[in-house]
């Protein structure tokens, strides 16, 4: 079959709009059948007479469809029962530790500094201005070195007023004793002038009274004599109990003003003390330590001015966190690192104070002290608690703490592989710890911190 394509016989007019669109595109074609008549069909679709084409069958189509859909659905059900891969961790970034069967020493660790055994505090007991700086912090200094010089005028004006009164208070003392002795005088010449008239009154009434006998004198005469005699009596006994009672009140007020007199001399004393503390000295032998004065600075009474420690005399004072201070025990032995030196060492105090979250220990030192040992020096201090026989340790790991149970990674035979196993641990010490169940001696397991897997029960190592 040839298809041949007829033009038009004439040609087109040029068309535009509706017109032209509509007829772009239309040809005539004729298709050509040896022995038959010529047919002329419209390929544009607008032909008087269509072809019936056989439709095509979607069966297969469907089969595929449905093979696909299945074979989808299995993929899905075996890929979600694969378990997920275990992750894979660097095999030189993890500490490795085995666990061993042996003797385990339970040991607390802190830091701590170097103190004098006997320290000194040297305190301003007079506020004052600083006019003298003697000696520098770590000079060596003794007792009555001096070391600071301080001046304050209104305590020398109060030393001097103290004087005053007491010089005032003595010489109303010597001006007391002076009256009353003059009064004792006086009242002790009474006594012996009363004593003379009542002698003599006495005298002239027995002589009255002979007198009356021989009938030279009257009775009346007598009676005077002997009344005159009476009177002079009852003077004398007055003038001596006058005289008994100035001896007991003169006393009295000797003794008020001598206890005014040493009240004052007390005081003047105080202020002199006052002046003289203005002249600070050391008050103990040793080494000046936290001496920072400066000239012209004002000091109030009370201020710490500096500290007088004695070098060959040195504790170590430890801080021991309070989980761990609660087995530490008087007597224990330690050993403190100075870095460059170890010293051996007894808990000598324990403070029953908890501050910071940590428990001060004092430890006595044992034996010659190294030579780079010097007060304040930073040093850190081991005290062994307790040693125990033929139990299971291991290295302590990063996240284990003392009676606990935790999930630690086991490591397989390979050497690239461990598995999580739950494990209970027991008392530990600074860098072991105790493994009650889950492990067995020979045993490794991974100290590092594996807390960014905590979801897989597996990992490799690379």
């Amino acid at each position: 079959m040839r298809l041949v394509s007829e033009q038009p016989e004439e040609p087109p007019k040029p068309e535009t709009g509706a017109g032209q669109e509509a007829r772009i595109g239309q040809r005539e074609s004729r298709v050509e059948i040896p022995g038959k008549t010529r047919s002329r069909i419209d390929i544009s679709g607008k032909s008087g007479m269509d072809v019936a084409r056989t439709p095509r069958s979607k069966r297969k189509r469907y089969i595929y469809m449905g093979i696909g859909a299945v074979a989808l659905i299995a993929l899905t059900v075996f890929l979600a029962g694969l378990e997920p891969a275990a992750p894979t961790v660097d095999r030189d970034i993890i500490l490795i530790g085995t666990v061993e069967r042996g003797s385990f020493v339970r040991e607390v660790r802190g830091p701590g500094t170097l103190v004098p055994e006997q320290i000194s505090f040297v305190s301003a007991l007079t506020g004052g201005r600083v006019e003298q700086v003697l000696v520098d912090p770590g000079e060596s200094v003794a007792d009555t070195s001096l070391i600071v010089v301080l001046s304050n005028p209104d305590v020398e004006l109060e030393a001097l007023q103290a004087m005053q009164q007491l010089t005032t208070a003595r010489a109303r003392l010597v001006e007391l004793q002076r009256t009353l002795g003059t009064l004792m005088l006086q009242e002790e010449a009474a006594v012996a002038s009363a004593e003379a008239d009542w002698l003599d009154a006495q005298r002239d009434a027995q002589a009255y009274a002979e007198l009356v006998e021989n009938q030279t004198v009257s009775r009346a005469e007598a009676s005077r004599a002997q009344e005159r005699a009476d009177a002079a009596r009852v003077r004398l006994d007055t003038e001596r109990s006058r005289l008994a009672l100035l001896e007991q009140t003169n006393e009295s007020q000797l003794e008020v003003q001598r206890e005014q007199v040493n009240r004052l001399e007390s005081i003047q004393d105080y202020q002199t003390r006052r002046v003289e503390s203005m002249r600070v000295t050391a008050r103990a032998s040793g080494v000046i330590q936290d001496f920072d004065l400066e000239i012209g600075q004002w000091i109030q009474p009370g201020t710490m001015l500096a500290r007088v420690a004695q070098p060959g005399n040195l504790q170590a004072e430890l801080r021991i966190p309070e989980v761990q201070a609660r087995d530490v025990q008087i007597g224990q032995p330690v050993v403190v690192d100075t870095r460059t030196d170890s010293i051996s060492g007894r808990v000598r105090r324990v403070d029953p104070n908890v501050q910071g979250g940590s428990v001060l220990v004092e430890v006595r030192l044992e034996g010659d002290l190294p030579p780079g040992a010097r007060p304040d020096l930073s040093v850190d201090g081991t005290i062994q608690i307790e040693r125990l026989q033929d139990v299971l340790f291991v290295d302590r790991p990063a996240y284990g703490q003392a009676n606990s149970t935790v999930s630690l990674f086991k490591v397989l035979d390979g050497d690239n592989e461990a598995v999580r196993i739950t494990t209970r641990l027991g008392r530990s010490s600074v860098s072991e710890i105790e493994i009650l169940e889950g492990l067995q001696a020979g045993d490794r397991i991974i100290l590092t911190d594996m807390s960014r897997w905590d979801e897989a029960d597996r990992v490799n190592i690379r």
